[in-house]
């Protein structure tokens, strides 16, 4: 299981999925549009879904991919269980981060589910050490549904205790609120990505001006 968040789909049908948020588990946040508006649209809508962002966000192998898709057909039930966990499992990686970025008090019960998948997570890895250093890796990973919900746990724990804690944002289009991680020199970008919520916004000013 390799874990990237600039993963480049390939060529053909248009994926829903974008990967701006610059960490994995702020890409998984980043799984309903226009979140705080009332025509909320939800991406993760069904299991295969939520394997094929997994797949795009560079988590999943095609094995993987394959063997998943197979053990849901076997059993339908628990792969909704599963669809449903993830989901609450990013509302809550959600709701820790924009508060991080508010500058607002911390869920209690948001961090308690985030601490609960860490945990999970860290009983399906292990350290190998392979060309003279070591690195994670993790244990069987396509015989469980909820097995991508591991790196983006991780993926949220070394967020929330590094530096660039400092640096989470939030996109300024009152639609949109998708989460981003400032890499900018001064710190001071807005926008979850400049082609879409940044020119919208311009548009929007242009009109207004206009109008006005």
């Amino acid at each position: 299981m390799v874990i990237s968040s600039n993963f480049v789909p390939p060529s053909g049908a248009k994926s829903p999925f974008e990967f701006t948020g610059g960490k994995l588990c702020l890409d998984f946040a980043n799984t309903v549009n226009n979140r705080t508006s009332d025509h909320a649209e939800e991406l993760l809508t069904d299991y295969p879904s939520l394997v094929k962002w997994s797949e795009e966000a560079g988590i999943l192998t095609p094995r993987n991919v394959d063997r998943l898709h197979l053990l849901a057909g076997e059993a339908p039930g628990h792969a909704q269980s599963a669809l449903r966990y993830a989901i609450q499992f990013r509302d809550a990686i959600y709701s820790v981060f924009a508060a991080v970025a508010g500058r607002q008090p911390v869920p209690g019960t948001a961090l308690a589910m985030i601490n609960a998948v860490v945990q999970q997570a860290s009983e399906h890895s292990r350290l190998v050490h392979s060309k003279r250093r070591f690195d994670w890796e993790w244990v069987l990973p396509d015989s469980s549904l909820d097995s991508m919900l591991w790196p983006v746990a991780r993926s949220a724990a070394e967020l929330l205790t590094s530096d660039d804690l400092d640096y989470v944002r939030q996109c300024a289009a009152g639609d949109c609120a998708w989460l981003f991680l400032d890499k900018t020199k001064n710190h001071r970008r807005r926008w979850c990505d400049m082609k879409t919520c940044g020119n919208r916004d311009k548009a929007r000013r242009y009109y207004a001006r206009k109008k006005a």
